[in-house]
């Protein structure tokens, strides 16, 4: 008896599990559009506008919005981001995300909500550049 009951309640936590894997992988990918930055300009840790306005200005980090977003990453502790209007979000993919720092982008992925990170699969440069 002690067995069915163990296979039994193996059973029923396998096919929540399962359940929840479904609902998971439910999410479609969509598109964002942005600019490709880094966390310390598009979060204001050195900035007052959520850009790399003052930066630019200072010439400190380069002279381009790529120069900065690359020295903030690279120097800095930043991390690269997806800035899109007032919405800032985490990208999970640096092998397809990097070299497009500083770049007018649209992104195919997967927002995950609780860590605001999008699973980037696909990302190309904005065609109005």
């Amino acid at each position: 008896m002690k067995r069915a009951y163990a296979w039994s309640a193996i059973g029923i936590c396998t096919a929540i599990v399962l359940a929840l894997a479904c609902l998971v992988s439910a999410q479609e990918a969509r598109v964002f559009r942005g600019e490709v930055s880094d966390s310390q300009c598009a979060l204001n840790v050195h900035s007052l506008t959520r850009s790399h306005q003052e930066m630019l200005k200072s010439k400190s980090m380069g002279g381009t919005a790529n120069t900065c977003a690359v020295y903030c990453i690279e120097h800095l502790g930043g991390y690269l981001v997806l800035s899109a209007g007032k919405n800032v979000y985490r990208l999970d993919r640096p092998d397809l995300v990097h070299g497009f720092e500083g770049h007018k982008v649209r992104i195919t992925g997967v927002l995950d909500t609780k860590v605001n990170q999008i699973h980037v699969s696909k990302i190309d440069l904005e065609e109005d550049q």
